[in-house]
């Protein structure tokens, strides 16, 4: 479901009236099996409005990821064998349906006279995000770090509840499986807090980088007729567009989460105000990060090994989160690139457990270091967002010359629009970061949280976008 559309408006009430009736209806506080059943039933509805075959993907990898975890807890000598086919069984509609088309192109280019079909079958939506999910679940049971779940029901819930499906967050079964079993009730404290979280999400969303967006796009979009300096501003407003993209949806997704019941992993803390690109990535997309980090950085060695294997490890596991976003040779650049700068700050011991981190000189470059971490990773959102590696090349050529004059301008009432949105994004990240005790949405005084509350809602409906693509990272 796409949270800032006009059909959420209407038919997420209808579900979330439903989901506390079934309980009320039969004289309970808690919710049971019934609104479960309830759930599961709407997540696939949902899922199935976009391309209703691409459920059975969802279905083949709920099973299998299902089934291999109880082989693996009866199994006694062939349980890692047990759970590399489960691995590999679920991770394959991954694979065929996103990197396939992938593969065959670069081989026919290799081949020069090359004519080997590719597919022109739809991706399914949120495969990356369930996928990880699923095979995340099967390690955990064969690491013996969680028992296997036999309640099918709730494990086809834990893999396709709705408002995670599409683009996270990634959670852990320790985290969401228990509270799928558990008995809820309504917890207005939750409740409000849901709200807040998604009015927020619907801000940074609609308000901020849809609108960053039309600026992004008429840019990128007609790069041959651009300067430099437009490029440059592009790249900013796009670094700014894709945070307001991703933590705008998943703040709507806690959100929905907490208004039925449930706590999902929180996916970003402030991420541009890193001091490192290693710290980068603990604010950034932080439950695919814990994936990475325990199912592909741990699980190759992690840092209990030598210096050049740890560079190892740390250059695989972002090249697997490069080829994750997508089957592009820009994504698989992009994910290097984090890995190469992350290498450098340990070679360098400048990253935050180096062995610089502690002397005063370190600390008192805090801003700088800051500043040069934002524009490095603004440099790699450039190979992010375009579609080639040559249209790159041309980009970063325009830049890096300053070809051209001037700067491609919006219409005033747009820019006046993007700057308004930027000031409060920017203002609101500096006070939590620096001032947590200036708290608009939970101030103590009514009348601010209020004000507060009423001026986001007005600027979305008079600023707000609705009518524009998905969200990035639904792609992914």
């Amino acid at each position: 479901m796409i949270f800032n559309s006009f059909q959420f408006l209407w038919l997420f009430p209808l579900i979330f009236g439903g989901y506390y009736a079934i309980s009320y209806l039969q004289g309970k506080k808690e919710q049971g099996k019934e609104s479960n059943v309830l759930l599961l039933l709407v997540s696939y509805a949902l899922y199935m409005q976009y391309v209703p075959w691409c459920a059975f993907v969802l279905l083949w990898v709920t099973l299998v990821t299902y089934s291999m975890a109880l082989c693996v807890t009866v199994s006694n000598k062939s349980k890692k064998l047990i759970c590399w086919l489960g691995t590999i069984s679920g991770i394959a509609p991954l694979v065929i349906f996103k990197y396939y088309n992938f593969i065959i192109d670069n081989v026919n280019d290799m081949l020069g006279h090359g004519n080997l079909p590719g597919l022109n079958w739809a991706i399914p939506i949120g495969i990356s995000f369930f996928s990880f999910q699923a095979i995340g679940y099967l390690v955990d049971v064969y690491r013996q770090r969680i028992p296997a779940e036999r309640n099918f029901l709730d494990y086809a819930l834990f893999v396709s509840f709705f408002p995670q499906i599409m683009s996270g967050p990634i959670s852990r079964a320790s985290d969401l499986l228990p509270q799928i079993k558990s008995k809820r009730t309504f917890d207005e404290t939750k409740a409000v807090q849901g709200l807040k979280w998604l009015l927020w999400g619907m801000f940074l969303k609609t308000v901020m980088a849809d609108r960053l967006g039309l600026y992004v796009d008429s840019v990128y979009d007609n790069f041959q007729y651009q300067s430099g300096g437009a490029c440059l501003v592009a790249s900013f407003m796009y670094t700014m567009q894709i945070y307001g993209d991703f933590a705008g949806y998943s703040l709507m997704a806690i959100g929905v989460g907490r208004l039925m019941g449930f706590d999902l992993v929180n996916n970003f803390n402030r991420p541009y105000f890193a001091a490192s690109i290693t710290e980068f990535w603990k604010r950034w997309h932080i439950s695919l990060t814990r994936w990475l980090t325990t199912y592909i950085y741990i699980e190759l060695g992690g840092n209990r090994c030598s210096k050049l294997r740890q560079y190892w490890n740390i250059m695989v596991t972002f090249l697997v989160s490069g080829v994750w976003h997508g089957a592009n040779w820009t994504f698989i650049l992009w994910g290097l690139m984090h890995g190469l700068l992350q290498c450098a700050e340990k070679i360098l011991g400048i990253d935050p457990k180096g062995k610089y981190a502690n002397l005063p000189l370190y600390r008192k470059l805090k801003p700088v270091r800051i500043l040069v971490t934002f524009l490095l990773v603004n440099i790699a959102w450039i190979l992010f967002r375009l579609p080639s590696l040559d249209v790159a090349k041309i980009v970063f050529g325009k830049i890096l010359t300053w070809e051209g004059s001037g700067l491609f301008l919006p219409s005033n009432s747009t820019l006046g629009f993007m700057l308004i949105s930027l000031t409060i994004v920017i203002s609101k990240e500096i006070c939590e970061e620096y001032f947590p005790g200036i708290q608009l949405f939970y101030n103590r005084s009514v009348i601010v949280r209020w004000f507060s509350y009423l001026m986001v809602i007005g600027l979305i409906m008079l600023c707000g976008v609705f009518d524009s693509s998905q969200f990035i990272y639904v792609k992914f």
